[in-house]
């Protein structure tokens, strides 16, 4: 949205200065309004619990009492066959183990967001220019972007110097991308804004600080990935399969049943 405003639009939008950018306590109770600018997620879990978690599902839970059934039937009926059973649980903890490694994965994935953030960021507040910590930065700062800095949240650029930008961690595209403080017109992509976790490559800039913390676009990612079921394991697509035709037997004699007593 910020893109397609001008420059003298976005500044009234977030009530700053260019030049002296926001006075100390503004800024201060705009951290109390959006919070800090951090990623947020949930916290870790023992990796005993989320193992276990593995099980919290029906049919597996199913397959769990099967097994338990055929070591019991070997055993009252003396035949000393629990290789059934053995099968059953092998299989179900293998899918316990894939499943825990894919929340692993994902996780990873989020620390590795979170690495991607500069430590700190250079602002101007009062009309001076200031090195503060990089989650206290909020919507308004004016940020002072250089070569080999992090970009600190999603910011509208407001002047430039031949910028460019590595947004291979939000696009995967690893050329840097040629940045600059043009507005919107009917004839190209605005390319006016510098993305959180992005970093600069060339050149510098000076930037509106327009979204932070999880409403950054680096942030949206970090949500889905958070939130995001992981993928079904090969034994849970069988096991869900199963399931469905289970469900729709059921159904059917339910019916036929029904069918029967009204004639």
């Amino acid at each position: 949205m910020e893109d397609i405003l001008s420059k003298e639009e976005v500044r009234k939008k977030f009530k700053s200065d260019f030049e002296r950018g926001l006075k100390q306590g503004e800024a201060e109770a705009r951290l109390e309004t959006f919070g800090k600018n951090i990623l947020n997620h949930e916290k870790k879990q023992n990796i005993l619990i989320k193992f276990l978690k593995q099980f919290n599902d029906f049919m597996i839970i199913i397959l769990i009492g099967a097994a338990a059934v055929s070591a019991a039937m070997a055993k009252i009926y003396g035949t000393g066959d629990y290789i059934e059973s053995i099968i059953i649980i092998a299989i179900v903890v293998f899918n316990a183990i894939m499943g825990l490694v894919q929340e692993n994965k994902a996780e990873r994935s989020l620390e590795a967001l979170k690495k991607m953030s500069a430590p700190v960021a250079k602002v101007i507040r009062d009309g001076k220019q200031n090195i503060i910590d990089t989650e206290n930065v909020v919507p308004g700062d004016i940020v002072i972007l250089e070569a080999g800095n992090y970009v600190p949240a999603d910011c509208r650029i407001i002047e430039s110097f031949n910028l460019k930008i590595d947004e291979s961690s939000l696009t995967g595209e690893t050329v840097p991308v040629l940045k600059d403080d043009k507005e919107a017109n009917n004839s190209e992509e605005p390319n006016n804004m510098a993305y959180g976790a992005t970093m600069i490559t060339n050149g510098h800039a000076k930037a509106m600080v327009v979204k932070t913390g999880m409403e950054t676009k680096v942030g949206k990612i970090a949500k889905i990935i958070s939130e995001d079921e992981a993928p079904q394991t090969p034994i849970q697509r069988k096991l869900e399969e199963v399931r469905k035709k289970l469900r729709n037997s059921l159904l059917n004699n339910m019916w036929v049943n029904i069918c029967d007593r009204s004639v």
